[in-house]
Parts: structure tokens; sequence; C-alpha cells
């Protein structure tokens, strides 16, 4: 029997399909693999399926087809209760009537805990989420993120190996997210814990994750850390669901050795690009570019860098960037981003200009 390594699959779904209806699949043909301590967050908008994959997980819906594993051991036939999952909702789910101290007890006591270890076990989880003075407190008698602090404790205070979090931060303000966001990262890395997030928030996947899967149509588009998945994205979906991005149109009329392909524009304009998911010669691409990688001050633009004459359509001054709206090839919708620096022109709506970017920086998609 093979021996278990530090990095075998502690969270594993092999083959998994998932159907309502018997027809149409919300899930199709998943395969993930999660190493033990890993914070992989589920992206992606809604119905692509990523929740059912965490509700599956939690045993709150089953697998149509396929198997679940955790720690090597499948899971499918086995209820809720009895997976060890520590779970932290959207809407909370604390109950009401009860103290922040008794809603902590309550998994304890369904695990037949003692109740001197319970109330160290409870003072522990309040102190982790700094919620220590607040054991004698109802839910209404708290604010929007100490009720989800509490949740979090609440998750973690049977001390589960495995913690599902569905939209945890969706109802909090923006600071208080980002507050969150760290705060969460850095306790389950402190711990050791698995967790597995799903959110629709590209900056929280992006900020909290070891890695991301990009879901959409039931799938899995692309499985990275968030600076691969950003930097170099595998498809066009993907290009276009996380962070901001120009796309280019055009036809591959070279595959060079090396991964650089030569593309025409709709407008007629040539450019090279990085072959990433292009078909054949001849056939049609999607040229992705990111706001950030295009320069329009010519001391910035390397020898490499591929120019295009452009038209200033909107200078926007945002405090430490900024944001260009340009028509380039034919579209109005170009967007470059620039840092606020002494040297960097400030553009006037009409202008003319040229821009440039590195052929590396610039990826040839699917169409």
């Amino acid at each position: 029997m093979a021996e278990t390594t530090e990095s075998a699959a502690f969270v594993e779904f092999e083959r998994v399909q998932k159907s309502y209806d018997g027809e149409i699949l919300v899930v199709k043909d998943l395969n993930l693999t999660m190493p033990k301590g890993e914070f992989l967050t589920m992206l992606g908008p809604s119905g692509s399926g990523k929740t059912t994959c965490l509700m599956m997980l939690a045993g709150f819906e089953t697998a149509t087809h396929g198997e679940i594993k955790l720690d090597g051991k499948p899971i499918n036939n086995i209820p809720p209760h009895k997976r060890g999952i520590g779970m932290v909702f959207q809407n909370y789910a604390l109950f009401p009537h009860m103290t922040v101290a008794e809603n902590l007890a309550f998994p304890l006591e369904v695990r037949k805990i003692g109740k001197s270890d319970r109330e160290a076990k409870i003072m522990r989880a309040l102190d982790m989420v700094q919620m220590g003075d607040f054991g004698g407190r109802r839910p209404a008698q708290l604010s929007g993120g100490q009720q989800q602090r509490i949740a979090l404790a609440r998750a973690l205070v049977f001390e589960p190996e495995l913690v599902l979090m569905d939209e945890p931060l969706g109802a909090l303000d923006k600071q208080l997210r980002e507050t969150l966001q760290f705060e969460i990262t850095k306790l389950a890395h402190d711990l050791g814990i698995t967790v597995v997030y799903v959110t629709h928030d590209q900056t929280e996947a992006l900020t909290m994750s070891d890695r991301v899967a990009v879901f959409d149509d039931g799938r899995i588009q692309q499985l990275a850390p968030p600076d691969q998945l950003y930097e170099s994205p595998q498809n066009s979906f993907v290009a276009q669901f996380i962070g901001e991005n120009n796309t280019l149109q055009g036809v591959v009329k070279e595959i060079r050795p090396g991964g650089l392909c030569t593309v025409e524009l709709d407008d007629g304009e040539v450019i090279d690009a990085k072959a990433v998911n292009v078909g054949g010669v001849g056939d049609r691409t999607q040229v992705s570019i990111r706001p950030e990688r295009v320069e329009y001050n010519r001391d910035r633009l390397s020898d490499d860098a591929h120019t295009l004459k452009a038209e200033v359509l909107e200078f926007i001054y945002m405090g430490d960037i900024f944001r260009t709206r340009l028509r380039v090839a034919g579209k109005d919708d170009f967007i470059i981003k620039t840092r606020n620096a002494p040297d960097q022109q400030r553009l006037t709506p009409g202008q003319q200009i040229e821009i440039g970017w590195l052929p590396e920086d610039c990826h040839a998609l699917d169409a």
C-alpha cells in the first residue's frame, strides 16, 4: 500500500456530476484535488456550479455521478453532521434565542464533548475572532460584522480540518469585508485548516486564496494561483471574468516557434501575441491585454514594444492612477491604466497618441 505523503489529496472530486432534473448537468465531470491546509476559492458567475460543488462536499446535495473523498475516504453516503466539516454562510445562521456562548456550545454538545472542555474550546474560538467579551450577548445585540465573526468561531470551535464558506462576507460593507478577508486568511493559515471558499467577487478570490478554481457552465475553466490566473488566462472567459481586460478580434496569420503568433486585427493592423489558446493559421482569435500593461509614454516603451495608433476619448483622474478610454483598431472601449507619476503626461479627449505593449503581455485566445 502506498504511503500517504504530506501533499496527498485531502479533498477529492472524481468525475463528479450533478443534475436536478435528470437532463441538464449543473456540474459536469468535475475532477479536483486539494492538499491539506490549502485555501481554495471557487469563483464564478451565478449558476456556474460553484455553490452546488460546495453543497455536495458539505452533504446537503448528493452527486448524481462520481465520488467525493475526504482524507482518502468516500463520503457520498455520509450525512452532513457526520462529516466533521465546519460551515460559514452569508446569512450567519446563528440561533437567535441562544447567547453567543450557547451558539458555540451547540456543535460541541452534538459531539458529546464534556462541559469543562466545552468552555475552554468556546473561549479559545471567541479569542481567535477577537470576540472574547461577547459570550453572554444574543445575536440581535451584535452588528453584522460581529455576527459573522461568531459564525466563523462556531465553525472553528470543534476544530474541524475542513471549513466551507459560502459568500460569508457578501452582506458586509467594503471596509469590513477587507478587514475580515485578511483575518480569515491569516486564521486559516495559522490553524493549518483546509478551506473551500465560494464567492463571485474576483478581488476576494485573488487576495485570499492559494489557488482559485474559475467556474463557468458547470466546469472549471482554469485552476491556478491568483497571479497566474490574472497574468496568464487560459481562455477568453477567464481573461474577461478576472480583472479588467481589453480585447481585439482578428485572424491568426502565422504561428512561430517560441510561442508567439502574428494576428491580423479586423481593421487590418498586424500585431504579435503569445499563442495561448489558438487553433491554426486562418482561425479567428481574441487578443487579450491588461490595461496596466499598455503604455503611451514614449520614454517608457521598450524597443520590443508593439505600437498602435489611438484616439483619446476620455481621461479620468483617479488619484493614484489615470484611467484613459481610447479608440483603438476601430473599438471605443480600450482602457489603459497608468500610474500617477510626475513624468506621466496627462491626456485630453480628441488627442491622437501612440500606445504600445510587449508581445508577451498580449495573449491570443479562443475567439
